[in-house]
């Protein structure tokens, strides 16, 4: 009996992949549209743009306070460009920001996050809220902040509130007055709280206690080590 023939189909060179509309075609939404994945869209159209997705690896906060286009006009035409105005604080005390530029907004946002991580900032936090009042100051701004009791909440601005509450405050009111600008603003604030005071700080100031007693008092309060023969 003859041996049947084997009939091989070579698949056209012009055949899109399996699962994979072609730009333009009636079933695709839009061009560059995938029928079939959960990605849409050549990488270059995904969120994110050139820099691609931002993963927060530590656990700082993150927030951008102000994009800002820069345009300037050269011999050769117009230099466009892009500033981001960003802050990070890990809700405990610490907070940075930083102001940064670059030829997309992405990258500017990048480099802006991570030049605000290595400037960061401590703040001593009492009861969710600031020791006492403070003012800050920087060119035409001026920044008002006092504390406030359990429950108010942040009564301040988007710039003063960013920097705020990704330090950890609570409850907090502040005022501004005069320019408005946000990186004016967020200096302005972040002068207050550097000029922020602790008890133990005041009370050297002021003469009435001296650094050794403090330091004692702090190892009287601290809970001693549990003895070996106690666990017994």
């Amino acid at each position: 009996m003859a041996e049947e023939e084997k009939v091989t189909v070579q698949p056209d060179e012009n055949q899109a992949e399996s699962g994979f509309e072609p730009h333009g075609s009636a079933s695709a939404p839009r061009p560059g549209d995938r029928k079939f994945g959960n990605h849409k869209g050549r990488p270059s159209e995904r969120r994110g743009g050139r820099g691609g997705f931002r993963r927060n690896t530590d656990d700082y906060l993150e927030r951008v306070v102000a994009i800002n286009r820069i345009s300037k006009t050269t011999q050769g035409g117009k230099n466009v460009r892009f500033s981001a105005l960003a802050v990070v604080g890990d809700g405990k005390g610490k907070y940075g920001f930083a102001l940064s530029k670059s030829g997309e907004v992405p990258d500017a946002i990048k480099k802006s996050l991570a030049k605000a991580r290595k400037n960061m900032v401590s703040i001593e936090i009492v009861k969710g809220t600031i020791a006492h009042d403070t003012v800050g100051v920087y060119g035409a701004t001026k920044v008002v902040l006092k504390p406030a009791p359990a429950g108010t909440g942040i009564v301040a601005g988007g710039a003063v509130r960013a920097i705020v509450e990704l330090a950890g405050v609570k409850n907090l009111v502040a005022k501004v007055y005069g320019s408005r600008a946000p990186i004016n603003v967020i200096r302005a604030t972040a002068a207050g709280l550097s000029a922020l005071k602790s008890y133990d700080k005041v009370m050297v100031l002021r003469g009435l206690k001296t650094e050794e007693q403090i330091k004692a008092s702090k190892a009287a309060k601290a809970p001693k080590p549990a003895a070996e023969g106690d666990n017994k």
